[in-house]
C-alpha cells in the first residue's frame, strides 16, 4: 500500500479519520505504525497529500489528514478488451489502472470464452476492491469507469463511432505490420481480442470504423502482457503522463 485511500465514510470529524479493516490491518500488523508516523494519503476521486497518524489500537487507527494536492493526471488511453479468463481480468484491471487507465470496456467476441461472464471477479464489488487496490500502489485516487458490453454488434454500431469521433482508435493485431506510434497527439482508444483473436468479421468491423491495425511485432502475448506492452509503448514519449 503506497497511499492510503480515504473515502467519505472514513470522516468521524472535519479533520480526522478512522479507519479499520483491511487498511488498518496494514498498518498495524505489517507497517507496525506508530502514532506521529505520517504516510501518503488522499481521498477517492480527490485530493492528494498526506495523513498523520494520531492514535492506533488493535480495533482501529485515527489519522488527521492534509490532502492539498491533486492526483496524477490520467492517461488518456480507453480499453476495449475482450473479457479474458478471470485471473487475467484483475491483471489486466490491476495493471492498466496503475498506469493511469480510466476507461474501461470489456467486450464478448466470437472466440472470447462466455463462461467467463459469470465469474465473481467482474461483480461490482470485486471490480471495485481491485481498482482500489490499484489506485494504492500507484498513488492515484481517481476511480476508473469500467463498462461491461456483452452485445458486441451494437457495441460497434453505437458507441466505437462516439469514440472513434473523440480519439484515435488502435487496434492490437498479430498480422499487422504498422508499428505503434510513441507518442499521443490526441487520446487514443486501444482495443485488444481474445488469446484467440478477433476474428476477421471483426476486424473488418472495427476497421470499417477507423480503426488502424497495429502490431508489437512478430510474438504472440498473452492478454495481461499485451496490454501493459502496448500501453507502455504507445505513451512512450509522453512524459507528462509518467
Amino acid at each position: 500500500m503506497n497511499l492510503l485511500l480515504l473515502e467519505e465514510s472514513d470522516f468521524i470529524a472535519p479533520d480526522r479519520v478512522r479507519i479499520t479493516g483491511r487498511r488498518h490491518k496494514q498498518l498495524y500488523e505489517v507497517i507496525h505504525a506508530e502514532p506521529g508516523k505520517r504516510c501518503k494519503a488522499g481521498l477517492l476521486n480527490g485530493p492528494v497529500g498526506t495523513a498523520e497518524l494520531i492514535s492506533i489500537t488493535p480495533e482501529a487507527a485515527e489519522l488527521v489528514p492534509s490532502l492539498d494536492r491533486e492526483p496524477p493526471p490520467p492517461l488518456p488511453v480507453t480499453l476495449a478488451v475482450a473479457l479474458p479468463r478471470p485471473p487475467t481480468f484483475v491483471k489486466v484491471l490491476h495493471c492498466a489502472t496503475t498506469m493511469g487507465v480510466k476507461r474501461f470496456f470489456f467486450l464478448t467476441t466470437r472466440k472470447a470464452e462466455k463462461s467467463y461472464w459469470s465469474s465473481p471477479a467482474i461483480t461490482p464489488p470485486e471490480v471495485a476492491e481491485t481498482l482500489k487496490l490499484a489506485l494504492e500502489q500507484c498513488g492515484d485516487t481517481v476511480m476508473p469507469q469500467v463498462e461491461f458490453r456483452r452485445d458486441f454488434h451494437r457495441f460497434v454500431r453505437e458507441e466505437l463511432p462516439l469514440l472513434a469521433a473523440e480519439s484515435d482508435l488502435f487496434l492490437g493485431h498479430p498480422s499487422a505490420v504498422r508499428p505503434l506510434p510513441t507518442r499521443l497527439e490526441r487520446p487514443a482508444t486501444l482495443l485488444i481480442g481474445p488469446e484467440g483473436g478477433f476474428t476477421d468479421s471483426e476486424v473488418e468491423l472495427f476497421t470499417g470504423c477507423g480503426a488502424t491495425p497495429l502490431t508489437l511485432g512478430r510474438r504472440t502475448l498473452r492478454t495481461e502482457f499485451a496490454v501493459p506492452a502496448l500501453l507502455a509503448k504507445l505513451t512512450a514519449e509522453n512524459t507528462e503522463f509518467l
